[in-house]
């Protein structure tokens, strides 16, 4: 599978300038990928005030991504603010070349900056199904909770969207790879980078780890469109040698 990860900048509570910047970039890759992987709040940064952002499932930024979709003939996904039911949600979409929407709404709201107070968490875990690979993709706070991640569905890659700052980055760093070998799993963060209107740095640090937890692609700190392939024959073949997952404890998830 090949993947184009996307760490940008994001101007502030503005979707209609966001969808621009990112449409620009997205349709800028030359080369034909499987997935485009956006950050968290990609059309707004991590905002406490969602009213201002808010759109729905049929909503402009879903129309967008469902076109751009269809003619990169390819998957996107990313999490932005969507309003439902009188409630708001960190919501994650995984829009297939199809127009199909598949969708995981955030589970652990970051309780540091509020996120609990003014968003509603998701209860369900998330697999995609797409081209022959199980994903599981997750987001930013998620990260620090391993037994929701726990690869009890055999998926084959696992992905955060993050607003991660860089005051904490870390922790992202050795989360992800902790996620990648505990797991056995292809593991990817894609963050954003620059600074929000609460004066939060953001360094990046997307990057790729294999289910050894070896980098394929090492943190970068610099704005851009990074592509990488990943091999699924290479993790049967690891997960067939060294027989980790079939040993770990069996308990429910409640």
């Amino acid at each position: 599978m090949k993947l184009a990860l996307i760490q940008s900048s994001l101007s502030w509570e503005n979707p209609e300038k966001n969808r621009k910047k990112l449409g620009e970039k997205i349709n800028a890759i030359s080369e034909s990928v499987d997935l485009i992987v956006l950050p968290e709040m990609f059309t707004s940064g991590f905002t406490m005030q969602p009213d201002t952002v808010a759109e729905k499932m049929q909503g402009e930024t879903i129309i967008w991504l469902k076109q751009l979709a269809e003619a990169k003939n390819c998957a996107i996904t990313g999490s932005l603010v969507i309003a439902e039911n009188d409630n708001f949600y960190n919501r994650l979409v995984f829009v297939f070349p199809s127009g199909e929407i598949k969708f995981y709404d955030k589970r652990h709201l970051f309780t540091l900056a509020g996120e609990d107070e003014v968003y509603t968490a998701g209860a369900k875990k998330l697999i995609v199904e797409y081209k022959g690979w199980k994903i599981c993709p997750l987001i930013c706070y998620d990260l620090r909770f391993p037994v929701f991640a726990r690869n009890v569905e055999e998926y084959d890659l696992l992905i955060y969207v993050a607003n991660w700052p860089e005051i904490r980055i870390k922790a992202w760093d050795v989360l992800l790879k902790a996620r990648a070998i505990e797991n056995m799993s292809y593991t990817i963060g894609v963050n954003r980078i620059g600074e929000d209107d609460n004066n939060f740095q953001y360094n990046g640090h997307s990057q790729v780890v294999n289910f050894l937890g070896d980098y394929i692609m090492e943190p970068i700190e610099t704005k851009g469109v990074f592509i990488v392939e990943l091999n699924k024959a290479e993790l049967l073949l690891a997960r067939k040698k060294f027989n980790f997952l079939k040993d770990q404890d069996a308990f429910i998830l409640k």
